[in-house]
């Protein structure tokens, strides 16, 4: 069932990567219909991470940013499947890489340094490692979960590594990462998936108790690289830009939990300055923080 769903789909996702952005867009926006107004796509967990998270702001602003973000996330959905036929041209167009952010990674790269990178689902993030490798000299990995569906998850694999990034299974990460310690590299977490709660560190983040992984943190002290942040900020419809940010120099020499702590502050700072474009659909505040547990 899994390969017929698959071979049907196939040929409509190659079609939509062929499209001209403005009939993309004009897709993009009889998507959005059906989500939002129609089918009402997990509208009250999005308004509801969206109130928890602002109580500062009205009803309306509020409604406007929930309406704003689900017409971002349908663009998204469908400029992901662009990288199956973009041109490398087209797709640095679209997703450029700041020049001082091309300047810190290729001071990093001079001096064969290798490095954790860290981000949030904020913009849009496969263009992101897209164009990263594109013009960053290091070579880049980026963690992942696979997909069960085991067709679908080549799929993503093929449009991932399309322009040279290469994918580390989650479960593989710190004995990959290792095994790679002789190539000077960038390895990408993002770092606002929702760990099981007994094993997360625990933080106020945007008002709400939050479990984080401990996952980078202890892997950039092991490894002694210095932590980058890479933020993909939405410039106008269809055109983001990668910045980069020096987070922390020498992890190692940090106290426990402030490497965690830095990367959620920064992630929590961006979010509010561009609110829409991170990904409010994800049940982030399922769990409860246990009693006694790490803060």
């Amino acid at each position: 069932m899994q390969a017929i769903v698959y071979y049907l789909t196939l040929p409509f996702l190659y079609l939509v990567s062929l499209l001209p952005f403005p009939l993309l867009y004009a897709i993009s926006d009889f998507f959005f219909f059906l989500l939002f107004h129609v089918i009402g796509y997990r509208r009250k967990v999005v308004f509801n991470n969206l109130r928890n998270s602002f109580p500062e702001k009205t009803e309306a602003e509020i409604k406007q940013i929930e309406k704003s973000f689900y017409k971002h996330l349908c663009d998204m959905f469908l400029e992901t499947f662009k990288t199956l036929t973009i041109s490398s041209e087209s797709m640095l167009k679209h997703c450029s890489v700041h020049p001082e952010a091309k300047a810190l990674l290729d001071d990093l790269a001079q001096k064969n340094q290798s490095v954790v990178l860290v981000m949030g689902h904020h913009g849009n993030w496969e263009w992101g490692g897209n164009s990263f490798s594109l013009v960053c000299k290091q070579q880049l990995f980026v963690i992942y979960h696979p997909l069960q569906n085991q067709y679908f998850n080549q799929l993503i694999i093929k449009m991932r590594t399309r322009f040279g990034t290469k994918l580390i299974a989650m479960q593989d990460t710190f004995r990959e990462m290792v095994r790679n310690k002789n190539i000077v590299s960038a390895t990408a977490f993002i770092a606002d998936q929702t760990p099981a709660p007994e094993n997360a560190y625990w933080t106020n983040f945007l008002n709400q108790d939050t479990p984080v992984f401990w996952g980078t943190e202890r892997i950039s002290k092991k490894m002694r690289y210095p932590v980058v942040y890479v933020h993909i900020s939405k410039l106008k419809r269809g055109y983001y830009q990668l910045s980069a940010e020096m987070l922390i120099e020498d992890a190692k020499a940090t106290a426990e939990g402030e490497v965690t702590e830095v990367f959620t502050r920064k992630l929590e700072q961006l979010i509010k300055q561009q609110p829409e474009t991170w990904l409010w659909s994800h049940k982030r505040w399922k769990h409860k923080r246990p009693v006694g547990s790490f803060v």
